[in-house]
């Protein structure tokens, strides 16, 4: 792309940053039909030809420079998304873009809490989002392989459930007007998306209805223990605040001991060089200060020098070298020791931990990714051991602070997984951030298991869907998950005004609920729910200025401007949905 082409376009898209989860959103828009213009300096060759055969047009400069943007076309784009795997470049382009166009929408993908919640503040609460974050929800289901999943909507709460159809049947006379969103048969034929009720269904098959909570646990299809479990859950904070660990602790201690004791060191050489006389009347030179101080401190002696000669406020600060130096030291002497024993007691104390445990989630990982999914799992009450590979991941202390024991290793090693009692686990995740390390470990875990396989979720995450798909066939790996074609829809969902609740899986379709406010001019004014997509179902519908949900609302009933609807079904048709609206709100 010539520099300045973009400038003269409408209605697009700006993507800054072609890494993993860029080439992704890339993708999403150019499926959706959108004019797409990535800005990135220095994409990764291998992602470029990606986002060249979608379609999108390449600008070779940074994003962080105003005169790229301009040369992107932001003047006419409908938004801007930084999608950079660094926080200070997302940040930067943001706030660049945002002041050179106060108008735009513009969405960034930050992981540090702290600077996600000032660019909010500048950019709109849900423009900054979390890969991390977004993924970690569903890779913890699969691992715990659950069959519900809690979502709210208007305040209210509704819950996706999966079922067993107790008997043949079509969906109408088994579960009556609870809306149906997915059937897998269990003869394996094809999944069915969002199925009228008059759909036949064989016993066995499983059946996802979406409905409000209270009426699956009058209906018997939901524990009422477990939504009383489910709700303690929820009213506990979501994002746990973390003490800082002991390791963390002493090293600050550790840095200020080691400050005070140069800065004692240092003075004393000055003093001695100009203050001290030696026998002959000369004051010592730099080095034979340096020397005196140095065994001073250390205890050693006055072998060489005395102060007994000398004036008395030199004999005063001698007294005072011995008593602070001597301290000093020792203290540094028990920090030090106490940071090399700690760690090696934390390390043994880990694997004590793992070999006792069972029916835990074992975490193979331990990244931004692998951490939240930790969180997740850890806040549903469940036990988890960290298989992580560096000894100074910068995660640990978070980790420990959770009380999740952390065993150092390698993951495709079987000596290692033997270390986190792999062989009585309930589940794996395996979360590195390399696709070739993932599948390795996989397997080594697949090997290592045995018998067990068929049993024990292993949920393994990579980069490319259509490598996602291979790895299922090929090596019969069921719970494959692309944190980025997980995140690549929020991201998009952002830029263009749908708000996207959850994201779940039905078996290998990924399926999200969103938001979506009808525009008083758009397409969908006017329109029957009838006529949306066949894999697209209304879960409910909130009028502008009513008090609460039409729920369950019925196939003849029409949009107005300035309804909410909420919607469920594959990611393409929701955008499709979307840009149905949008056209002729911008026509």
């Amino acid at each position: 792309m010539t520099s300045g082409t973009g400038a003269t376009w409408r209605g697009h898209v700006i993507v800054c940053g072609l890494h993993d989860v860029g080439v992704r959103i890339v993708e999403q828009l150019r499926l959706a039909g959108e004019q797409v213009v990535v800005a990135d300096d220095e994409p990764d060759p291998r992602l470029l030809r990606l986002s060249e055969e979608f379609g999108a047009a390449h600008l070779a400069a940074s994003g962080r420079r105003a005169a790229t943007l301009n040369d992107a076309g932001l003047a006419g784009a409908a938004a801007l998304i930084c999608a950079h795997d660094s926080d200070l470049e997302n940040l930067e382009i943001a706030l660049l873009a945002r002041r050179m166009r106060p108008d735009l929408r513009v969405v960034a993908q930050l992981e540090n809490e702290a600077v996600a919640r000032a660019v909010a503040r500048v950019t709109g609460e849900d423009s900054v989002l979390d890969v991390a974050a977004i993924a970690a929800p569903s890779l913890a289901e699969a691992c715990l392989d659950l069959d519900s999943r809690a979502v709210e909507i208007d305040a209210e709460q509704f819950r996706l459930q999966e079922l067993v159809a107790p008997a043949d049947g079509t969906l109408r006379s088994l579960y009556d007007d609870l809306a149906p969103v997915a059937v897998s048969p269990a003869d394996g034929s094809p999944l069915q998306v969002c199925p009228g009720r008059d759909l036949a269904v064989r016993a066995g098959d499983r059946v996802v209805v979406v409905a409000r909570t209270a009426e699956l646990v009058a209906r018997g299809l939901v524990d009422e223990e477990t939504e009383e479990a489910e709700r303690r859950r929820r009213r506990g904070p979501l994002l746990r605040r973390y003490l800082r660990g002991f390791v963390a602790s002493s090293e600050t201690q550790l840095r200020w001991t080691l400050a005070l004791l140069l800065t004692v060191a240092v003075l004393s050489v000055v003093v001695l060089r100009f203050a001290f006389r030696t026998d002959d009347g000369r004051h010592p030179s730099v080095l034979d200060a340096a020397y005196f101080t140095t065994e001073t401190l250390t205890t050693v002696g006055f072998g060489d020098y005395s102060f007994t000669d000398q004036d008395a406020w030199l004999r005063a600060w001698a007294i005072a070298l011995m008593v602070v130096g001597a301290t000093l030291v020792t203290v540094l002497y028990a920090m030090f020791t106490n940071l090399l024993v700690s760690r090696r007691i934390a390390q043994s104390y880990g694997r004590q931990l793992a070999t006792r445990m069972s029916e835990h989630v074992v975490v193979l990982g331990l990244g931004s990714v692998g951490l939240r999914v930790v969180e997740t799992l850890v806040a549903a009450g469940q036990p988890v051991v960290v298989l992580e590979r560096d000894e100074d991941n910068r995660f640990l202390a978070r980790a420990r602070a959770l009380k999740v024991p952390v065993v150092f290793g390698d993951a495709t090693v079987p000596a290692s997984l033997d270390a986190v009692n792999l062989r009585r686990a309930r589940a794996v995740a395996v979360l590195t951030s390399d696709d070739l390390t993932n599948i390795e470990a996989g397997l080594a875990v697949a090997d290592l298991l045995g018998d067990r396989r068929a049993d024990v979720p292993v949920v393994l995450r990579v980069f490319d869907r259509d490598l996602a798909e291979t790895i299922d066939v090929g090596f019969g790996f069921e719970d494959v998950r692309s944190t980025a074609a997980l995140a690549a829809p929020w991201f998009v969902g952002a830029a263009f005004g749908l708000d996207i609740l959850t994201t779940f899986y039905v078996d290998r379709q990924p399926m999200l609920v969103g938001r979506l406010t009808v525009g008083d001019t758009g397409g969908l004014r006017g329109s029957a729910m009838a006529d949306l997509s066949a894999r697209i179902r209304v879960i409910a519908l909130r009028r502008r200025g009513a008090a609460g949900l039409e729920y369950p609302p019925r196939r003849d009933t029409r949009f107005a401007g300035g309804d909410e609807a909420y919607l469920v079904g594959p990611y393409e048709e929701l955008l499709q949905v979307l840009r149905r609206d949008q056209v002729a709100t911008t026509q």
